[in-house]
């Protein structure tokens, strides 16, 4: 259960991870009201929350569906009361009697596949246990990762029939339009949505055309969620990092900073004052080493430093990270900061990639209205 807290963010332990809970609920909002507009449900993806606190604000009139990206994920939240979801990383057969566990226990978990290799395990496996855990096959929509080719019918057919004689459940197909953090405008954006949607779609059609139901067809990356135009023949939409946003997100233009929920609280610690150095509490066992902002117009080092009140300092980033040292500097300048931020100042790190760096905490502190009210637990592990 949480734990009640006080409001003092000065009496906290640093460095701790920072949860705005009015940002979260108006990032998760406008995007519900989003899909609807557009005739799709929403199947967040929990690999950024990892917290039975964040699922019930997430799930909030919506049918009760989730994505993991983990069986621990699956297992937390199914003692949570959740019952359908999709494990969306390619199977592995050593998997299968842990999932198995699981589905006996009431959950609906979905798998996902690639291969007629992963097929044939499957339906090895249903015929051994009787148990006839359902699938999707993921489809490879932008050379990005994993996945079939949406136009390879020949590996598309061959995976559903494996499926089928091996009286495994072909459940539907899936795709994650993982190019869509690379591109550098709003109109890439878009056309990366529609690639995305295209690819499903027409894998569907290839699927129903010869015989076999496919009754999901899912998308999901958070900027294409939020940019795609048209779902039609789509089911089902997959976010994630929407819930919190990022720096990469804002670097897309997806977000502001105004709507980062996640930061990391740091204290100043000492100075290098010749080279324009402040030092704090959180290197990168609490940032993360992710560098994702490297590649885009402003590379945002290892995060970007607000004051304690969350406000956005100007060109003020973690340039550096030791394992528990970071190091604070004003981008492209040397200035002494000694006198501005005094040993004890704290500040807040809004972070790259918040899946990442909320990765390195076991809680969050939660602010609402600006003050910090209580902890909610969060998970980590395969």
């Amino acid at each position: 259960m949480p734990a009640e807290t006080n409001d003092k963010l000065s009496e906290l332990d640093t460095p701790c991870l920072l949860l705005d809970r009015d940002r979260m609920a108006s990032n998760i909002s406008k995007l519900k009201e989003k899909l609807r507009g557009l005739g799709v449900v929403l199947r967040p993806h929990m690999k950024t929350a990892k917290s039975q606190e964040v699922a019930k604000v997430l799930l909030e009139g919506t049918n009760g569906s989730i994505t993991v990206s983990t069986l621990k994920e699956a297992e937390e939240f199914a003692n949570a009361g959740i019952t359908d979801m999709i494990y969306a990383v390619g199977i592995s057969p050593q998997k299968l009697p842990r999932i198995n566990r699981l589905r006996s226990s009431g959950v609906d978990l979905k798998i996902i596949l690639d291969s007629k290799e992963q097929a044939s395990a499957l339906a090895k496996y249903v015929s051994e246990t009787g148990d006839a855990i359902p699938a999707l096959i993921e489809l490879d929509a932008d050379g990005n990762r994993s996945g079939v080719k949406p136009h390879d019918k020949e590996t598309l057919l061959t995976i559903a029939e494996t499926l089928r004689d091996g009286r495994a459940r072909l459940e539907g197909v899936l795709t994650h339009a993982g190019a869509s953090y690379d591109v550098e405008d709003e109109a890439a954006i878009i056309a990366a949505a529609e690639q995305e949607r295209k690819a499903v779609v027409d894998a569907a059609t290839t699927l129903r055309e010869a015989g076999f139901e496919c009754p999901i067809v899912s998308v999901g990356s958070t900027p294409t969620a939020h940019y795609a135009q048209d779902l039609t023949g789509v089911t089902e939409v997959r976010a994630g990092v929407f819930v919190f946003f990022d720096l990469v997100m804002a670097g897309l233009g997806v977000c502001t900073t105004d709507d980062i929920a996640i930061s990391v609280l740091t204290t100043v610690i000492g100075h290098q004052k010749e080279k324009g150095w402040v030092i704090v509490d959180a290197g990168w066992t609490a940032m993360s080493r992710d560098r994702g902002t490297a590649r885009q117009k402003v590379d945002q080092g290892y995060g970007l430093v607000c004051d304690s009140g969350g406000n956005v300092i100007d060109d003020l980033i973690m340039v550096s990270a030791n394992q528990e040292h970071g190091i604070i500097a004003l981008r492209g300048e040397v200035k002494d900061l000694s006198g501005d931020f005094p040993v004890g100042t704290m500040l807040r790190i809004l972070p790259n990639h918040a899946c990442a760096t909320a990765a390195q905490h076991q809680e969050y502190h939660v602010i609402e209205n600006g003050r910090y009210t209580v902890v909610w637990p969060r998970f980590n592990g395969w």
